[in-house]
């Protein structure tokens, strides 16, 4: 096995071991600390940077193999299909089958690998959002243990989506509709102190008739 194989099997058993971590059974609490550690840990957003431009690199090693797998398919077929069958025999048919066995393994390899890269993407999804539904739960059913901070960064840290980022935009815009209000409010109540000390002023300034 070459070098990057090599690496691309390391890969893929390091994500065989962070997919039984994320389907692990643990408590909500420790759950959560987790997910809010990998949504805030910078070296983890760079450590997710550069594993999307590796798993670039791997799709480009599996088409790679998928062609090699046609190409030694093709030619074990027309070696068949010719009449002269010593070219089967010996060391020439076991260098084709050890060829067509080295390119299926690299193919399953890259594929299995991205495939995986895919379900931990889905899971970790899936998992976030489970963890924002109870978050919400406890916060409904009065439980003073779930607070708002921990919610706003799990669904930070799930906003990585184009529907994450309109529901923070989203809300961005509420809080500043929020702020608004309260600012023409306060102008109001300045508004109204100002006329009626103007309206008093201007009762105080009017002078008397004598009677």
């Amino acid at each position: 096995m070459t070098l990057y194989y090599t690496l691309v099997f390391a890969l893929l058993v390091f994500e065989m071991s962070v997919f039984g971590m994320l389907i692990v059974p643990l408590p909500y609490s420790m759950k959560r600390k987790l997910f809010n550690f990998i949504s805030e840990n910078p070296l983890i957003a760079k450590l997710q940077y550069g594993m999307k431009i590796t798993f670039i690199f791997i799709l480009i090693l599996f088409i790679d193999s998928v062609n090699r797998v046609y190409s030694v398919q093709v030619e074990l077929a027309k070696t068949k299909s010719s009449q002269n069958s010593a070219m089967l025999e010996g060391s020439g048919r076991m260098e084709v089958q050890a060829r067509k066995f080295y390119s299926q393994r690299n193919m399953y390899l890259c594929g299995f690998t991205l495939f995986l890269s895919l379900i931990l993407n889905r899971t970790y999804v899936m998992i976030l959002d489970t963890l924002r539904l109870e978050e919400k739960v406890k916060r409904y059913e009065g439980d003073p243990k779930a607070s708002g901070k921990d919610s706003d960064k799990l669904a930070q840290a799930g906003g990585a989506g184009e529907i994450g980022k309109l529901k923070n935009q989203l809300a961005q815009k509420d809080r500043d509709i929020e702020a608004l209000k309260k600012q023409s409010e306060g102008l109001s109540r300045e508004y109204g102190n100002l006329g009626d000390q103007y309206s008093k002023q201007n009762a105080d300034s009017t002078p008397k008739k004598d009677r």
